[in-house]
């Protein structure tokens, strides 16, 4: 018994030995630190103002259970300006860079091709000039809980790339900040988040972004840009930004239980997506099934608006929108094909569907509609003109009463996750629309900025 405990003093003690703690007060010091850390070190840069003359440089690697945290003192207490910044590249891995506020310029801070298992983590991002925030190149990376905020120029807050055709893989980006990115003049190239180019967009990322909140971000005409497959994108709270949430390549993504306010809500092309248990209230426009200028998979360029095929538009709440659904008109436009728009609740605004272009085999099934302008395109075998009694809960969210008709109403069988937008799950015969009548808790809400960013617990 005492060689054991002798033993287990001498293994503790090693490990202090390897894995350090350091605590520099100059970006060289930094970068010497970084270049001789190994797993397990945590080096501290005290709280204070840097300027970089050059990227701080990280190609280490830590491991799953002792991966090398580089950090600041105390959250947005160090200051990271100049004209470089926070540059991983291959083969870094295992790296967690936290507690920063980047002020440097912009596109200096990046995870590169090769990188992988990374984190960046209660970071504050405002770096001047055009340019991205923050570009994710590599693989199976986390972003949790950063603030974007007050960008003034061109170039995406966050921008999701890859290496050759492929997308960056396993991502995982949630309770992170968006705030206040203004109107870049109506140019292209200002996405708030843009996940892909469309070169990536037939690869898949197997990534999931959620619980993030975006709050009064505009920069051009689309918020959340998707060129990339297999991605999941939940739990988001979009709210008071004037550009829409876009599946603008690829296919086969997943959109659930995301809240929409005052935006003009999402815009889908590509094949094969599922989006339900989603909320819109009070947008310009909740749901628009594009309009394709081309078929990718007939050849047509991937830059093309590829024409939606074969998607699930289900069990979705719509309240007090100007518009509902659409489909745009376009030019010598593909239309959309075999679209189901099933057992979702309507309520307020124009008319429940407007559809403008070819609509080859679609299937309406099951909607709800209430006080609305009329069905308008929507045929009258895909819906139930009915008071779905919708009441008004303390948090401001419209939710159903426990009389309400659309309670066991909905479809089942679905090839899709069983919750709803409060993350309760569902059973049996869904209920309409996106909330699923439940005395469980929920676990999943409309996000308030306290709850995610920098500073958030």
């Amino acid at each position: 018994m005492k060689k054991y405990l002798l033993a287990l003093v001498l293994l503790q003690l090693s490990m202090q030995i390897w894995a350090g703690t350091v605590t520099v007060s100059s970006v060289d010091d930094l970068q010497k630190a970084i270049d001789r850390s190994a797993p397990g070190d945590v080096i501290i840069l005290k709280n204070g103002a840097y300027r970089t003359s050059a990227d701080i440089r990280i190609a280490q690697q830590g491991t799953q259970q002792r991966p090398i945290t580089i950090r600041a003192e105390s959250t947005g207490g160090a200051e990271i300006s100049g004209s470089g910044g926070i540059n991983l590249v291959s083969p870094a891995a295992y790296i967690v860079v936290s507690g920063f506020k980047f002020t440097h310029a912009a596109s200096k801070a990046r995870s590169g091709a090769g990188t992988r298992f990374c984190r960046w983590t209660h970071n504050i991002f405002e770096t001047p000039g055009k340019g991205e925030y923050l570009t994710i190149a590599g693989s199976d990376h986390e972003i949790d809980y950063n603030t974007f905020q007050n960008k003034t120029e061109m170039g995406r807050i966050l921008a999701i790339r890859g290496e050759g055709k492929q997308i960056a893989e396993g991502l995982h980006i949630h309770h992170n900040y968006f705030y206040n990115f203004p109107d870049q003049g109506g140019a292209n190239g200002a996405e708030t988040f843009q996940f892909g180019l469309s070169g990536f967009s037939l690869s898949t990322s197997n990534s999931i972004v959620e619980y993030n909140l975006f709050e009064k971000c505009h920069g051009e005409n689309e918020l959340i840009s998707v060129k990339a497959s297999g991605v999941t994108l939940r739990y988001n709270t979009i709210r008071d930004c004037p550009a829409q949430f876009t599946l603008r390549h690829g296919n086969k993504c997943v959109v659930y239980g995301n809240y929409f306010f005052n935006t003009p809500g999402i815009r889908i092309f590509g094949d094969d997506h599922v989006i339900f248990s989603n909320y819109f209230e009070n947008c310009a426009l909740a749901i628009t099934v594009g309009n394709g200028g081309g078929e990718v998979a007939d050849g047509a360029q991937l830059t093309e608006h590829d024409r939606p095929d074969r998607v699930l538009i289900a069990f979705n709440t719509m309240v007090n929108n100007k518009k509902n659904i659409e489909q745009p008109g376009r030019k010598n436009g593909l239309g959309a094909t075999v679209i189901t728009i099933a057992d979702n609740i309507i309520q307020g605004g124009d008319v429940a569907a407007s559809i403008a272009g070819p609509y080859t085999s679609p299937q309406w099934k099951g909607n709800l509609i209430f006080k609305t302008k009329g069905p308008g395109d929507m045929p009258e075998s895909g819906f139930r003109k009915l008071d779905p009694k919708l009441v008004k809960g303390a948090d401001g969210i419209w939710r159903l009463d426990k009389n309400s008709p659309a309670i066991g109403a909905g479809g089942e069988g679905y090839p899709v996750p069983a919750v709803d937008m409060d993350g309760q799950s569902r059973s049996g015969k869904w209920d309409t629309g996106a909330d699923q009548y439940s005395t469980v808790k929920a676990t999943a809400h409309a996000l308030k900025a306290t709850e995610v960013g920098a500073l958030a617990k």
